[in-house]
């Protein structure tokens, strides 16, 4: 007998005394970072930023493939007994020489996750994680003159850029409340010190909201960089506009956390057909919400309205999109189902996901 057939016999005996478990979960308990295993990683340290943000240190699983600076990862973390999956950018650079990685959270009013990573995440826990992706990412051929426009935790995709790559000529304008509030504030203000990078640092409270035909002022080349925006939806808004109206649309890249609310339907009961758990759901929340609130295990994408890790089939029904008050209807068929961004989309009456 071969010794491929010995260890086949052998794992096949495993099965039968640990089921209903598997060999692969016990190893997972003793090895949760091998390879093989599902993608995981383990925390290891926690550093605080501000009062409300903090850089959380990650070991990733031996299948970890890298990142590419401005990148972000989703992280499934257990909260009260759920499995809630997020995405945060990795704002460590590609080359750290330990292999860890690090993701910086701010927590939001409200936000399962990002409270429970920045106020009671310990180190030894180990999360869920997915590869790194997305497009909000310096181009191979490197721009000779780059402005970051950046407010709040919209730093953290550009602050992995700053530590991975060296530029010529960068400018950064940032806002925050106060300075206390400025995540990064130090390692800005060492870049500032060592001339690598130009910075305007807005205080809101004190200076009020950035007014972009003010940019001018500010970075009186702005039109001639490469930019990089990445902050609250109004901030994105405006400047897609200013770029547009100045004929430099081409030369703004952004980056969007949050999905902007402008419809609110009616409302329904949602139905979990997988785990048979129904309830009631108004128009305005996300049917991501509505699921995690009933128990129902939902796989979630990143919160920034680009990623697709949420998509779920449509079962029957109609679901409204809160970006743009479209409404999406189930196929009549039991087959076809249509697919559907359960972070971005509300109950628009009876409908039944296949969750």
């Amino acid at each position: 007998m071969t010794s491929v057939a010995l260890r086949s016999r052998a794992w096949k005996l495993l099965e039968l005394v640990t089921t209903p478990l598997l060999p692969s979960d016990y190893l997972d308990l003793v090895s949760p970072l091998r390879a093989g295993a599902d993608l995981r990683g383990r925390i290891e340290a926690v550093h605080r930023e501000t009062d409300d943000a903090a850089t959380i240190v990650i070991k990733p699983g031996k299948g970890w493939r890298g990142h590419v600076a401005g990148q972000y990862i989703r992280v499934g973390i257990d909260v009260d007994g759920v499995r809630l999956w997020r995405a945060y950018s990795v704002t460590s650079p590609t080359n750290r020489a330990d292999g860890r990685i690090t993701i910086t959270v701010k927590a939001i009013p409200d936000g399962k996750v990002s409270n429970h990573l920045v106020r009671k995440a310990k180190p030894g826990t180990v999360i869920q994680l997915d590869q790194a992706t997305g497009e909000f990412v310096l181009p191979a051929a490197r721009p000779a003159k780059v402005l970051y426009l950046t407010a709040g935790s919209g730093i953290t995709p550009v602050m992995g850029m700053l530590r991975d790559s060296k530029l010529a000529d960068v400018v950064m304008v940032h806002s925050a409340p106060r300075k206390e509030d400025v995540i990064f504030r130090n390692d800005l203000h060492n870049l500032v010190a060592g001339k690598a990078l130009k910075l305007v640092e807005l205080h809101t409270d004190i200076d009020g909201m950035l007014d972009l035909a003010e940019l001018e002022k500010l970075v009186p080349d702005w039109a001639e960089r490469e930019t990089w925006a990445c902050g609250p939806a109004g901030l994105l808004d405006a400047a897609e506009a200013h770029w547009a109206e100045h004929g430099a649309a081409e030369r703004l890249h952004t980056e969007r956390f949050r999905p902007t609310v402008v419809v609110a339907g009616e409302g329904g009961e949602v139905t979990f057909g997988k785990t048979g758990k129904t309830v009631e759901a108004d128009g305005a929340t996300p049917l991501l919400n509505v699921g995690e609130e009933a128990g129902v295990l939902m796989p979630s994408g990143c919160r920034m309205g680009i990623c697709y890790g949420c998509v779920t089939p449509l079962k029957s029904g109609a679901v409204r999109d809160l970006r743009t008050g479209e409404i999406t209807e189930a196929e009549d068929s039991p087959t076809a189902h249509v697919l559907v961004q359960t972070c971005v989309s509300a109950a628009a009456g009876p409908c039944e996901l296949e969750r």
